[in-house]
């Protein structure tokens, strides 16, 4: 398979040159890559640029409220393990309205792949800050400039106990579909934290401002197998951002010790023969 067979009658409608483009190509470049079969991928969207991609994805979709493609990405995998789980979203639909269900997405170790369109910006309501957002930075929501400190997507992930953290460029396609292709072969929960321009509102974060300071982890040398080395180079911002694997551990997921599906999955189980009349008697 190829990743144009993995595309939509729907052309994309993003803003020319816009990074969700890349994350595009990147993602169905990792679904052919793994030779998944799309009928067997789940992508749960949430609300915003990135979630307009739910139109032009040949898999199964499912386009959820503001700040909640975790939950339903949850749901469907416990339901059915053998499904390939992907949840996206934007800055601000992952890490403000969606904060809490990423927090115990991680420490759950859900088995999904969370791919996070990191623009510093809302920008489909043209243009407000996001959690992500640089301290100073102007939007039509901060006029004088941000007040609080940028969230740290990378070191949060590590404090909630994801078990695979990383972080990519939406101008390294390559490089970029590799470490999803890496998330998804995952068995747990792994975050994908994507440092994505904004061509038309975010004025800061620009493509040349990521090429001259993004380096590759793994080409330096960095091992992800320790967790306090992991949170010191989740510090490191400025004149050099590393992208890569920043930690990856092997753990139990969530489904495969939950003792009412970890043998067979919901999907599976005939519940035909139970009898739930005592149980509504109490709610009738």
């Amino acid at each position: 398979m190829k990743p144009e067979q993995i595309n939509t009658p729907y052309k994309p409608t993003w803003c020319p040159g816009c990074g969700n483009y890349a994350i595009w190509v990147a993602l169905k470049n990792a679904v052919t890559k793994l030779e998944l079969d799309p009928a067997k991928v789940v992508v749960s969207y949430g609300i915003g640029c990135s979630g307009n991609e739910n139109n032009f994805v040949g898999t199964y979709t499912f386009h959820s409220l503001h700040g909640r493609p975790v939950p339903p990405a949850n749901g469907i995998k416990m339901v059915n393990h053998e499904l390939t789980v992907i949840a996206v979203s934007g800055d601000g639909d992952a890490y403000a309205e969606g904060g809490n269900h990423f927090i115990h997405a991680c420490r759950g170790n859900h088995d999904i792949t969370y791919l996070v369109h990191n623009n510093a910006m809302y920008s489909l309501t043209t243009g407000q800050a996001s959690p992500t957002s640089q301290k100073g930075m102007p939007s039509k929501s901060t006029p004088e400039g941000v007040l609080e400190r940028p969230l740290n997507p990378i070191a949060l992930a590590l404090t909630a106990e994801a078990s695979f953290v990383a972080r990519g460029f939406s101008g390294k396609e390559e490089h970029l579909t590799d470490l999803i292709a890496k998330a998804i072969q995952h068995k747990g929960f792994s975050l994908v934290d994507i440092l994505q321009p904004c061509v038309t509102f975010n004025k800061l974060n620009t493509f040349h401002y990521y090429y001259e300071r993004v380096y590759d982890l793994q080409k330096e040398g960095y091992q992800p197998d320790d967790k306090e080395k992991a949170f010191k180079k989740a510090q490191e911002w400025g004149e050099r951002i590393p992208i890569g694997i920043f930690y990856r551990e092997k753990r139990p997921s969530y489904h495969s010790e939950l003792f009412q599906i970890k043998e067979k999955p919901l999907v599976g189980q005939n519940l035909a023969g139970i009898d739930i009349t005592k149980s509504m008697k109490e709610f009738v």
